[in-house]
This record gives structure tokens, sequence and C-alpha cells, in this order.
């Protein structure tokens, strides 16, 4: 069996397993739902409550927490397998299991704990996605959909690094870290609103840090069509999502140096 084969038998044991209990599946996914759709009628009432921040209405902020939260719900649900690896794996010695298999690691910790539950912010996140595409009267082109999906990608990519680096930093821990929640849920936070309402020291963290704006704040620009008040040009919104798959790229490369520090169990 090739290696996107197993990852696709382990996929569906996953969800299969969850399935078998419909009422549970069900119930967590609308709490997603519920869960993040809370924050967003905070951000509502927000802009219910005040017009505009900084000029930017409602439906363009929208925008940013719609696309940013479909980024989050993917690479939540593929990136389950890192999240948990020191308390699953390498504190229970079965992480030794999965060196014995002749795949790649990284498909069968992606492959691991494939949540149907994420599917809750998925959906919310398209449903805002729709409620800023009447409110600030975008309009959907075929250019302008290849923009957002490659800053889909490019943002599942990145989240989807953040969480191997939370797993890398395990082989020391021995214990998944809360403090990268930080660059996780943190980081939605951050990216639900515009570049331009931050610090500048905040800005360049979010730019060359850990690269959020250029998986959401660019890409949304070129989307919306407006220009950017910081002095970007146009086109940077169409190239900067690669930095989500660049970041990915650089987060397995520290993945490797923390596999050659694993020490087994030594059961």
């Amino acid at each position: 069996m090739g290696s996107l084969g197993l990852f696709a038998r382990l996929v569906a044991a996953s969800l299969g397993g969850q399935a078998r209990y419909p009422a549970s599946a069900l119930m967590l996914t609308v709490g997603q739902f519920i869960g993040t759709g809370i924050e967003m009628i905070a951000v509502w009432a927000l802009f219910h409550r005040f017009g505009d921040v900084q000029g930017w209405r409602i439906g363009e902020v929208a925008l940013f927490y719609g696309l940013v939260n479909c980024m989050f719900a993917i690479a939540d649900a593929l990136g389950r397998g890192f999240d948990t690896l020191g308390t699953e794996f390498l504190r229970t010695g079965a992480f030794d299991r999965l060196l014995l298999r002749p795949r790649p690691l990284a498909l069968q910790l992606m492959g691991h704990d494939v949540r149907i539950s994420r599917l809750g912010r998925l959906l919310q996140g398209l449903a805002v996605i729709a409620f800023a595409t009447m409110n600030a009267g975008i309009a959907w082109t075929p250019s302008s959909i290849a923009i957002a999906l490659f800053a889909l990608a490019g943002g599942v990519a990145l989240f989807l690094g953040i969480l191997v680096l939370q797993g890398t930093l395990s082989f020391w821990t021995v214990e998944s870290l809360e403090i990268a929640n930080v660059l996780t849920y943190g980081g939605v936070q951050a990216a639900q609103f515009p570049l331009a309402v931050y610090a500048q020291w905040f800005r360049r963290a979010l730019t060359f840090v850990v690269p959020l704006a250029c998986v959401a704040y660019y890409p949304v620009l070129a989307i919306l069509g407006r220009g950017d008040p910081l002095g970007a040009p146009a086109w940077v919104g169409l190239v900067s999502p690669l930095a989500g798959f660049i970041f990915l790229g650089a987060a397995f490369g520290a993945w490797r140096l923390g596999l050659r520090r694993y020490a087994s169990t030594g059961s």
C-alpha cells in the first residue's frame, strides 16, 4: 500500500470510529460551531457599536475571520497527532511502533485522529464568508476564487507547521506545551483582524516570524480589491501565501532535528 493510500485508510478508520457514536460526534460538531460562532457575535457587537475600526467595515473583517477559521479548522483536523505526540506516543512508548512502519511518520500522525468535530469550525467559517460576501459586496470571480484557495492552502500549511513545531518540542519536554497555543489559537485571533490595526512591532512579527499576514491579510486585500494602508504593492497578495509552505518546510526541518534526538523509552 502506498503512503497516500495508507493515509486515506487511517483517516477512514478515525472517522469511522467516531461515526459509531453519531450523537456524540454531532454534539461535538455543533459545540464547535456554536463556540466559534460566539466569537463572531462579539466582533459584530464591536462594529455595531462603533460602525468601523480605522476605516474597516464589518463585511471586510468578516472575510478575514471566515478565511482564517477555515484554515485552522482543516489544519487542526490534520495535525491532531502532532498536538498529542508527547502524551499519547512519547510517554507511552507507542512512538516506537510508528518508527517500525515503513511509511512517513508525518502521514501516520496526520491520519492518527482526524476529528469530525472540526467540521463545526469549518462550517462556521464558510457561513461567515457568505456573510462577508453579502455585506462587503465581494464579486467572486475566477481570479478571486483562485486567490482564496491559494491563501487557504497556504494557511493550512502554516498552521500545520505550527502544530509540527509543537510536536517537535515534545522530544525535549515529553509532553505538549500549552504555550504553543499562543501561536495556534492566538494566531487565529490575531489574523481575524486587518494587520493595519496593530502596532508596528506586532505587524512585523505576524509577517516575518509567524507569517499569518501573508496567508490572510494580503490575500484578502487582493480579493477585496483594496489597497494596503501600509503601502504594500498589490501583487504581494498573489504570492504571499507561499510563506505558509516555506514555514511548513522549516517546521519539518526542525522536526527532523528533534527526531534525531529521540532515544525511545528504554522499554
